[in-house]
């Protein structure tokens, strides 16, 4: 007689509880009646029909572990890109360049949570004052936001970035050319230049590589932050920066100290 383990069956009990709850378990497909095995299976069936929860707790482990998984690969990533996170050699860097933490943000202009985001986080940089800042342009709502962000990338070039950053995250409203170029003026800056600056190769290639390592960090949405290596997708008030920025300073402390 074939011996059945429940480590061996474990795999298959699942499959059973999900294609049963998908409705997709049926005679048409699976027969138990005919074998050994089959038996097996029409007993757990019967056992997860009265027990279903069983089936919801499976479900609870599997998702707990697929989310453990992906948090350990996303951590291995980061580690691997935390060179190219921090000093890629483009991304402007704001507040204190010598600090002791960095945060990276990967924001749109036409974001509206980034928007909303934008007080706290210059505020909390501001307050602390050892705080590094790496702004990534990463334009993904349109061809507004690919202007925008070529726009302000360019504006470097006239040592105008930070005001120029600040006005267009305030600005409300669509951002065409002809809007950008009013913000451009408002900050000191000359638009004819600023137009031939922005269509350059290396804004380009410097924008798709921010393209390239969020696609490799699994961030597809805006803001996403990376504080102390950790990764922090989404708009995070003020209180999470804090307490991400003195957890990165503790560990910081640990590796010293060990």
């Amino acid at each position: 007689m074939k011996k059945v383990t429940l480590r061996g069956t474990l795999s298959t009990i699942l499959v059973i509880a999900l294609l049963s709850v998908a409705g997709l378990y049926t005679a048409r497909y699976l027969d138990f009646s005919k074998t050994e095995d089959g038996q097996f299976g029409e007993k757990v069936r019967a056992y997860l029909l009265q027990n279903p929860q069983v089936i919801r707790e499976a479900i609870e482990v599997l998702t707990a572990n697929e989310q453990r998984d992906k948090a350990n690969q996303s951590a291995v990533a980061l580690s691997s890109a935390i060179k190219e996170l921090e000093e890629d050699g483009y991304s402007y860097v704001a507040g204190n360049p010598d600090g002791d933490v960095t945060i990276v943000e990967f924001f749109d202009y036409r974001c509206g949570y980034c928007k909303r985001s934008f007080p706290d986080l210059m505020k909390t940089v501001e307050d602390d004052g050892n705080v590094r800042l790496v702004l990534k342009e990463f334009p993904i709502l349109g061809e507004q936001s690919i202007l925008a962000a070529q726009a302000v990338m360019a504006s470097q070039l006239q040592g105008k970035y930070e005001p120029f950053h600040k006005i267009l995250m305030q600005a409300r409203g669509g951002l065409t050319m002809d809007r950008i170029n009013e913000y451009a003026m408002q900050v000191g800056i000359d638009t004819a230049r600023l137009v031939v600056d922005m269509k350059s190769d290396e804004i380009r290639n410097n924008i798709r590589k921010t393209y390239t390592l969020a696609n490799a960090l699994g961030i597809t949405g805006t803001p996403a932050f990376v504080i102390g290596g950790k990764l922090a997708p989404g708009a995070i008030p003020a209180q999470r920066m804090k307490m991400m920025i003195a957890e990165a300073r503790s560990q910081k402390t640990s590796s010293v100290a060990n």
